[in-house]
């Protein structure tokens, strides 16, 4: 990247960082400090299962990112290790640094390791991308009725809908679906913002085309998978901390705190992630305080376990090639966006 362009990235950093502040403000501006004292682990076992699930949630999203991903050749044991390396360390990055710089990452900076181009990387992540949030939404949408209006559940209604009917075509039509867009985009009127979408949509047609029917439905409900583990995460926490809510807090929580990535803010989404998991406790029984106070530790958590366990795995492959390149070195290196 150019002087001028670092420049430009810092910027575009600002907004996200004030969006981030005021989240946190109105998050924790009425929260007693004692209230944060107060955090316990009333019942020290559900430990077990907020360490268990953790585990268990990213060992199958890489699970899954291996099969989407070609193996060029090698045995199953190296093409997992490489794709689990690959994935921890982009998710670690995008927890810390700005502009989704981890999914660069891993599309340009390790597209040698995985032996493949950097667009067959680029269609495998925003097909994940794709499974993650129709997931997500479906959760939501199951979720959200006490804290929903009307017309915000008929939104979500309809998005639902559209993306589930989307997904499925995606699925199981992709292969046939190829020439049929490329017709579409070829009448309409040329322009730098429809090339990307066109080229986006060819991705990840080209990416569940590579995997076929019984491989994609397979994804599919393995996405289903980490996003129950995803939730028994935020239930086996809230049984630790001892928290009086029904049944539906976690899972709305989960659903609610993960799509509030999709709002700007900083790396991690500090703040909107915060915000989404107090409304979604508060409107299933716990109190304000301590809705606040255990958003702010299952995200630390969240962030703290992800970031840690995908540092060490990159210093620990740096280390074991012997790799002494800065790291912010290697970023002035990559594309300023994705292609």
């Amino acid at each position: 990247m150019s002087a001028a362009a670092n420049s430009r990235n810092l910027l575009k950093t600002i907004p996200g960082l004030l969006i981030s502040a005021f989240f946190l403000w109105y998050t924790f501006h009425n929260i007693p400090l004692n209230e944060f004292r107060a955090l316990r682990a009333v019942h020290p076992a559900w430990i077990l299962g907020v360490l268990g699930f953790t585990v268990a949630s990213y060992t199958l999203r890489c699970v899954r990112w291996s099969q989407m991903m070609p193996r060029n050749g090698r045995s199953l044991r190296a093409h997992f290790a490489v794709c689990a390396r690959v994935l921890m360390t982009s998710l670690a990055a995008n927890n810390i640094l700005p502009l989704r710089i981890g999914d660069i990452m891993r599309i340009f900076t390790y597209s040698d390791d995985l032996g493949t181009a950097p667009s067959v990387i680029l269609s495998t992540v925003i097909l994940e991308k794709l499974l993650d949030i129709f997931v997500l939404v479906l959760l939501f949408v199951s979720t959200v009725g006490r804290i929903a209006t009307p017309r915000l559940r008929l939104i979500a209604t309809i998005s639902l809908a559209v993306s589930a009917i989307g997904l499925l075509i995606l699925l199981v039509a992709a292969r046939s679906l190829q020439a049929p867009v490329q017709r579409l985009f070829a009448r309409l009127p040329a322009g730098p913002l429809l090339k990307k979408i066109e080229h986006w949509i060819t991705l990840a047609l080209d990416a569940t085309g590579r995997l076929g029917v019984a491989g994609s439905l397979l994804l599919l409900f393995q996405s289903v998978v980490i996003w129950t583990c995803e939730g028994m995460i935020f239930l086996s926490a809230i049984r630790l901390l001892g928290l009086s809510v029904d049944g539906i807090a976690a899972w709305l929580a989960v659903s609610f705190a993960n799509l509030s990535y999709l709002i700007p803010s900083s790396p991690g989404a500090i703040g909107p992630f915060e915000l989404a998991v107090k409304t979604s406790l508060v409107n299933h029984g716990a109190s304000m305080s301590q809705s606040a106070v255990f958003g702010l530790a299952i995200h630390v958590w969240m962030l703290l376990s992800v970031t840690g366990a995908g540092g060490i795995i990159f210093l620990i492959h740096r280390i074991r090639i012997h790799n002494h390149k800065p790291l912010l070195e290697e970023i002035e290196d990559l594309p300023a966006r994705l292609p």
